[in-house]
C-alpha cells in the first residue's frame, strides 16, 4: 500500500531592507492616492516607482509598492554577500521541519525570556504585516504570490541578537524537537550578524 502523499510544506525567506515598512504606509498610500513624491524619495532608483506619472493613482498594489520600496536591492542582487555569511542558515530557516515550516513560529512557541524582548521582535518578524499588527490592510499579500510576513528594524536587529546572546532565555519542556530551539537561534544569529554588518533590518516573506 502507497504511504499518503504530504505535501512540501511553505517555505520562507529573509531579506534585508533599507527602510522601516511602518514609515513606507504613508507614502505607499499617497501614491495611490496619485502623489508619488514620498515614496519616489523612500524608493530611489526603483524604476517600477521611478516612472509612476505624477497626479496618476498608482496602479501597483499596495504590497508590492512597499515591498519595492523597503528591499536593499544591492545587497538582494549581490550574491557575493549573503546575509547569513554563507553558511546555510536561511535555508535551514527557510524550511523548519514542522507543519508550517515556520522556524519563528516555533521560537515563539518553546521559547521563554523573561522580559518577554525576544518573543516580541519575533512576533513582529512573523506577524507585523497581519491587518491586527499593522493597522492598514492589504500590505501583506501582493501580486505574483507575493506573501510578506513581517519585519524588525535595523536597531531591533541589534536589539535581537543582543537578547539571544545574553542567553536569558530557556527551553520550554514540551519542546518536540531536541536542541530545536538552540539550533534556531543559532541560525537566526547568523542572518542578524549579517544584517547587523550591513546595517540593515529584516524582512520574512512565505513561499507556497
Amino acid at each position: 500500500m502507497m504511504s499518503k502523499y504530504i505535501p512540501p510544506s511553505e517555505y520562507y525567506t529573509f531579506d534585508a531592507i533599507v527602510n522601516d515598512p511602518i514609515e513606507v504606509v504613508e507614502a505607499v498610500l499617497a501614491s495611490k492616492a496619485g502623489d508619488h513624491t514620498e515614496i519616489k524619495k523612500l524608493a530611489n532608483g526603483v524604476v517600477e516607482i521611478d516612472e509612476l506619472p505624477e497626479g496618476e493613482p498608482a496602479t501597483i498594489d499596495v504590497a508590492t509598492m512597499l515591498f519595492l520600496a523597503c528591499m536593499d536591492w544591492d545587497l538582494f542582487r549581490d550574491s557575493s554577500k549573503p546575509l547569513d555569511g554563507g553558511k546555510g542558515s536561511r535555508e535551514k530557516l527557510g524550511r523548519w521541519p514542522t507543519k508550517d515550516g515556520n522556524a519563528i513560529a516555533y521560537l515563539i512557541e518553546y521559547t521563554d525570556s523573561p522580559d518577554q524582548i525576544i518573543e516580541e521582535l519575533l512576533a513582529k518578524l512573523t506577524l507585523g504585516f497581519v491587518p491586527e499588527f499593522l493597522g492598514e490592510s492589504g500590505f501583506d499579500k501582493g501580486a505574483f504570490g507575493l506573501e510578506m510576513m513581517g519585519w524588525i528594524t535595523r536597531a531591533e536587529v541589534k536589539e535581537l541578537r543582543r537578547e539571544i546572546n545574553r542567553g536569558r532565555w530557556s527551553v520550554k519542556a514540551n519542546e518536540p524537537f531536541d536542541g530545536g530551539v538552540q539550533d534556531g537561534f543559532r541560525h537566526l544569529d547568523n542572518l542578524l550578524r549579517g544584517a547587523e554588518k550591513y546595517r540593515a533590518g529584516l524582512l520574512m516573506r512565505r513561499h507556497s
